[in-house]
């Protein structure tokens, strides 16, 4: 089971989540955790892997073989990033705006544009006391998540449970990790910029059509908007948090709920009991 962990803003305690729930399922399963979070990956200061593996990520930008480019315009005119220009006899590529998605060179007539691998960044393999770990990191100054997100989505399998941590937002590269997933845990908390990224983020969730379901953190600040919201959209609140000084000092020392406070390993087990109930009654009613 593939469960991905979002939230429409930063700040809401989603890597708190995803390394709590985490390491209350390694003793019962086989898990992995995959930090796709890649512009900013803090998962390993919780769960303290043992980095074993380093690989580069690539992506593939031209190279104009200018004696036999006939500069017919063919490249910058395929080009969507606007990543190559051709200008009285010249052709300008720009590597920061390329994609790597190989049209250019795939639609040259003349053969006259190479690929050469550009490195945008690094995944990082290791284990953690039985929990598979990989994490993403993207270059400083490099604008493309979606290559890294990719990479580390790949070298996922063999455990009984996935747990992927996307970055916040509703952006591309939320969608390129949240995709596939059997189900999205949303995080929020109980104020009216929680509601009102909670709401970018169903309507994200909802068009890939996946199913998902809230825990709300930090609860005693705001108001009881967010719960009304979810409620009026039959959306499930599936644990809630306090707002508690001593959960924040623990995660200030890199401390998850689970190690700090036992009981709330439990707790991640009957959220984890919730949604893979949702998951199965999802597939039940998919087979009918």
């Amino acid at each position: 089971m593939i469960i991905s962990i979002a939230s429409g803003k930063g700040g809401t305690g989603k890597t708190m989540i995803a390394t709590s729930l985490t390491l209350a399922l390694k003793e019962k399963y086989s898990v992995e955790l995959l930090d796709c979070d890649v512009e900013e990956p803090n998962d390993s200061i919780f769960i303290k892997p043992d980095i074993n593996r380093l690989n580069p990520v690539t992506i593939p930008v031209p190279e104009i073989d200018e004696e036999r480019c006939t500069y017919c315009g063919k490249c910058a005119e395929v080009c969507a990033y606007n990543a190559i220009a051709v200008i009285q006899g010249n052709v300008l590529v720009f590597p920061e705006l390329c994609h790597g998605c190989g049209a250019c060179s795939y639609l040259c007539r003349e053969d006259a544009i190479n690929e050469k691998g550009k490195e945008i960044g690094v995944i990082e393999r290791g284990n953690s006391d039985g929990v598979v770990f990989v994490q993403g990191k993207l270059s400083i100054g490099q604008p493309m998540a979606p290559p890294i997100i990719r990479e580390v989505k790949k070298l996922s399998g063999g455990q009984e449970i996935t747990i992927i941590d996307a970055s916040p937002g509703t952006s591309c590269p939320v969608v390129e990790a949240i995709k596939d997933s059997d189900f999205c845990l949303l995080v929020t908390e109980p104020t009216p910029f929680g509601l009102n990224d909670l709401r970018l983020a169903v309507e994200t969730v909802r068009k890939i059509d996946l199913p998902f379901g809230v825990l709300l953190n930090r609860v005693g600040t705001g108001d009881n908007k967010t719960q009304e919201y979810c409620q009026e959209e039959n959306i499930p609140i599936l644990m809630t948090i306090p707002l508690d000084k001593g959960i924040a000092g623990m995660y200030s020392r890199g401390i998850t709920l689970v190690e700090g406070m036992p009981e709330y390993r439990e707790r991640f087990l009957l959220l984890f009991q919730a949604i893979r109930e949702i998951v199965i009654e999802g597939n039940s009613d998919t087979k009918r």
